[in-house]
């Protein structure tokens, strides 16, 4: 074990020609590449263009500093302690998106160890995965649970002024809370309701502002619901 231990301690980064290292950077660049499309193909809806820069970015970033550091220990501790410094300020963002930068950090980190075969068999496998699960709509909640939020006026029987709509365009509906607005002169009533897929959400709102004379309706996906 001591001899183990001082051969850690004494070893330097091994040499590598400067055609290995093009070669490193030139398939951590593919690798980001493609993550970065597979983000931009199966993230549409939620796409964000410096994210997809970064995708391609990070696995460079990450296997030149494995080529730095190498096996000198003195170069991780100094690379350690200027990384401890660093803030990030950023808000968490989607899971999805920390699950892409994880991503990016193993294919860089393989290619700056040099296992490129295993990278890109990697990358490959997870990237056809993703792809899979987002457009095959796999664990897709099969029910859409929504708060719905209908503003009326107080002259309005609200017990029962939208029960027919709530029974066409929903599987069910609980009236949750009631409360009074502007001084008593309007209510605002709370539904947790699970809408029909097959219906128009528009068309769904189009029936209740008629109902409730154009005042406001809110339709937001429920936290407490989400499975």
């Amino acid at each position: 074990m001591n001899e183990l231990f001082n051969n850690i301690l004494t070893s330097t980064s091994s040499e590598m020609s400067v055609a290995g290292a093009v070669v490193t950077m030139l398939i951590a660049v593919s690798f980001g590449i493609v993550i970065g499309f597979t983000y931009y193909m199966t993230q549409k809806d939620n796409y964000q263009r410096s994210m997809a820069v970064t995708l391609v970015m990070l696995p460079i970033i990450l296997s030149v500093i494995i080529l730095f550091v190498g096996s000198n220990i003195a170069r991780a501790f100094s690379l350690a302690g200027t990384l401890s410094i660093i803030r990030f300020r950023s808000a968490p963002g989607d899971p999805k998106d920390i699950g892409f930068i994880f991503f990016d950090i193993a294919a860089g980190l393989a290619c700056g160890v040099g296992l490129y075969g295993y990278g890109a068999l990697f990358v490959l496998i997870l990237c056809v995965l993703i792809i899979v699960l987002e457009k095959g709509n796999i664990f897709d909640r099969k029910e859409a649970h929504k708060t719905l939020k209908i503003t009326i006026p107080e002259n309005l029987n609200y017990e029962s002024a939208f029960d027919d709509v709530l029974s066409k365009y929903t599987q069910t509906y609980t009236l949750n809370k009631i409360k009074t607005t502007d001084l008593g002169s309007l209510f605002e009533v709370v539904y947790d309701v699970v809408m029909l897929r097959e219906h128009n959400e528009q068309e769904f709102l189009n029936e209740l502002r008629c109902r409730n004379g154009n005042l406001t309706i809110i339709l937001a996906v429920s936290p407490s619901k989400i499975k």
